[in-house]
């Protein structure tokens, strides 16, 4: 079974469909990435696997014992929140607290896997700095840490290198390409960089007036994809 599935989905604002008839599955250890162009109802969709917004019409349905609380999220950063006033121990650890119950502290075992996700993606030495002193890069790989304290098993990114440099980008997306390849973390990634898309991910969903839902190879071949993967010379990327 899959662990998450659409079906049929129509979403929108106030009764005014932006995508309608949208079907798709991801399997655990895919690598998704959504792309399109603005205001074709990316965030949109996000807001919907999130259980932040309900379709106008059709489903979403979890499978593998895949609960919606236990989905990892980075979002896009606002202003306000790249100036959050807490350490990156306290930022990385409040992604726990889904998984804490009715418990009031974090316990042991919350306090082990924070601890254990800064030292996967290289930030135990920053657990005492305050979050808004770091770099971009520094704090999206913060916020990625707290979104997998959160799950082990699907992580939703949306545009996570969205104003970061060339080197940290790169550096991003192999921390991403790590996690789920050799961790085995499912990645549904939200990206407006659709050459990268088609390079990263295991299977791409373009959204826009076209619909394409299938493997990077085939998106890479297709016709949708072929005017933005082409440099400025004309050859293929």
């Amino acid at each position: 079974m899959p662990l998450l599935s659409c079906r049929a989905l129509t979403l929108g604002y106030e009764g005014h469909a932006i995508l309608s008839d949208l079907s798709f599955s991801v399997s655990a250890g895919d690598y998704l990435c959504i792309v399109g162009e603005n205001g074709s109802g990316k965030s949109t969709l996000m807001k919907t696997l999130l259980g932040l917004q309900r379709p106008l019409e059709g489903s979403v349905e979890f499978g593998d014992g895949l609960r919606p609380n236990e989905i990892g999220y980075l979002p896009q950063q606002t202003a306000a929140q790249k100036d959050f006033p807490a350490t990156v121990w306290e930022v990385v650890l409040s992604g726990c607290q889904a998984r804490m119950g009715r418990c009031p502290w974090y316990r042991r075992e919350e306090k082990r896997l924070a601890r254990e996700n800064m030292q996967k993606l290289g930030i135990t030495a920053l657990s005492a700095r305050c979050y808004r002193e770091l770099s971009g890069g520094q704090q999206q790989r913060a916020l990625l840490a707290r979104a997998l304290c959160a799950t082990r098993k699907l992580l939703l990114l949306d545009e996570p290198v969205s104003g970061l440099d060339p080197v940290v980008t790169n550096e991003m997306y192999a921390l991403i390409r790590r996690l789920n390849r050799s961790e085995g973390v499912t990645v549904i990634m939200i990206s407006h960089d659709v050459a990268a898309a088609a390079r990263e991910a295991s299977h791409v969903l373009h959204i826009g007036a076209e619909v394409f839902f299938g493997t990077a190879e085939a998106y890479r071949a297709s016709a949708l994809a072929r005017p933005f993967l082409q440099a400025k010379g004309g050859e293929p990327i």
